[in-house]
């Protein structure tokens, strides 16, 4: 029988990528996390106009294990890690695919600050573990990743790199478009990881507002040799606003023509309960593809859903 090359080549991409992965679980078990497993199929997920799930004999299949792991740091756990899988729907090119990767830890008694140190020793950790001391060299460039990383706020990030005002790329709906156009194709990461933080507040998606710009939210997100890498917050643990936010984005879903979800009741009865903490959500693809040199997450992955 003819073995298929499409499968064979990935041969050393899959050995580096079960590599990482073990690096990642050796990172978190040496600092006393808990690795827990949520269920992938939920009654609904936290409302987001721009995520779509897929349903499931009338539940969905998760996105993100966030509601169900924020429960379990609302319930005494403090310290506590995944890597599952996850799923969107129509989402599909070279850095995206329906049935995705993801790794997402939480920490009580830090911020969204410490949460970006402990990125960079999870980093570093990983790297060494596959040999790497100090630089990465990812598609052309050579990634210093020693620490600490850059970090520039959104606001000064817009004025830096676009023609326009983070507040008039809002007032406009332009906000996504100015991102991609103008600023993260700047911000790719290429000489250092770089960490975009402060949100404006309307994006702060499950993040708490920050005490000293009530305008932002104490979210950010990690770039790292031109990729998205993670997206973390502080988190919000007021329940009225959440659900006020969520029904914002429920309405706005409307107003694009897609399905409400319902809302996630169990999550906002239990919030209240959760400590002050942070979390972080990171792509676990794509975080191969830089250890592995690799241009497209196919080349990361065993199947796509083409080759399925």
């Amino acid at each position: 029988m003819e073995r298929s090359w499409k499968l064979a080549r990935k041969r050393d991409a899959l050995h580096i990528r079960a590599e990482m992965i073990r690096a990642i679980r050796g990172f978190f078990t040496d600092r006393d996390y808990l690795e827990v497993e949520t269920p992938s199929r939920i009654p609904g997920p936290a409302p987001e106009c721009h995520i779509d799930a897929i349903p499931s004999d009338g539940w969905f299949l998760h996105t993100s294990p966030e509601l169900c792991m924020k429960r379990l740091l609302a319930a005494g756990y403090p310290r506590i890690f995944q890597v599952t899988k996850c799923f969107r729907s129509r989402e599909r090119g070279s850095l995206h695919i329906p049935e995705f990767t993801l790794l997402e830890w939480y920490k009580s008694g830090i911020d969204y600050r410490r949460m970006m140190e402990e990125c960079e020793e999870f980093i570093v950790h990983v790297a060494r573990s596959l040999g790497h001391e100090g630089k990465i060299n990812y598609r052309g460039m050579e990634i210093d990743i020693q620490t600490p990383w850059e970090r520039i706020s959104v606001k000064n990030a817009f004025r830096r790199y676009s023609p326009v005002s983070m507040e008039k790329a809002l007032e406009n709906n332009r906000f996504d478009e100015v991102m991609v156009s103008e600023i993260e194709s700047r911000l790719v990461g290429t000489e250092r990881p770089v960490f975009l933080y402060d949100y404006p507040i309307v994006l702060g998606a499950l993040a708490r507002v920050k005490k000293t710009d009530p305008e932002v939210a104490e979210r950010f997100e990690l770039y790292m040799g031109g990729l998205e890498l993670a997206n973390a917050f502080s988190e919000l643990t007021d329940a009225a606003e959440q659900r006020a936010r969520f029904e914002e984005e429920q309405k706005d879903r409307r107003e694009s023509g897609k399905s409400s979800y319902p809302m996630p009741e169990k999550f906002l009865s239990e919030l209240a309960n959760m400590p002050e903490s942070s979390g972080i959500a990171l792509g676990v693809d794509r975080l191969a593809m830089i250890f592995t040199d690799s241009a497209s997450i196919d080349d990361v992955v065993t199947f796509t859903p083409e080759e399925l």
